[in-house]
């Protein structure tokens, strides 16, 4: 297997939630060649299911994409945050409602080739009315979708985020 090793580490930026580092890395045969890499701490989504399989999504404008999107509450764990824990504290923040139950459906790399972000994705479900406790530079609305919608607007093209998609044909297979 093929590694790269690591000879140096420039950060051109370091902000609120990443840093991005212009690395120099050794590769096969010897050569060196560099390596733009965002750092991100990484974060987690959460599938909930209420009354009989409908979900519960957030709407939301995303500036780096440049539109609003339909997506799974998701957001950034604090360092060393258990992502269980983030999973439910993001639930309850973005949507005003809070699990009984909570579980893991996997993680995985948001996109190894230039970032370090680990998301991972976690369904609940048991849930109970509280509030919604968003942060200040948060606006979003709360939409609730069967999951029959829900799968029609993966394929479609109204669920353009990979994790939202990724978390729902989880969660479907898991429930087969």
């Amino acid at each position: 297997m093929s590694t790269e090793k690591p000879l140096s580490r420039n950060t051109l930026y370091n902000g609120k939630i990443l840093k991005l580092h212009l690395d120099q890395v050794e590769i096969e045969g010897g050569k060196v060649t560099s390596r733009e890499v965002v750092e991100h701490g990484g974060g987690v989504a959460i599938l909930a299911s209420a009354d009989g399989g409908n979900l519960l999504l957030v709407r939301q404008y995303r500036h780096a994409a440049g539109q609003e999107l339909l997506e799974l509450p998701a957001g950034k764990l604090e360092l060393g945050e258990d992502p269980a824990a983030c999973a439910r504290r993001e639930l309850e923040e973005e949507t005003g409602f809070r699990a009984e139950r909570v579980w893991e459906l996997g993680h995985f790399y948001a996109s190894p080739g230039y970032t370090s972000e680990l998301l991972y994705l976690y369904a609940a479900d048991g849930l109970a009315p509280t509030a919604q406790h968003l942060d200040e530079d948060e606006v979003l609305s709360v939409v609730t979708l069967p999951i029959s919608d829900a799968l029609a607007a993966c394929r479609d093209g109204r669920i353009r985020d990979a994790k939202t998609a990724l978390a729902i044909y989880l969660w479907l297979e898991e429930q087969r």
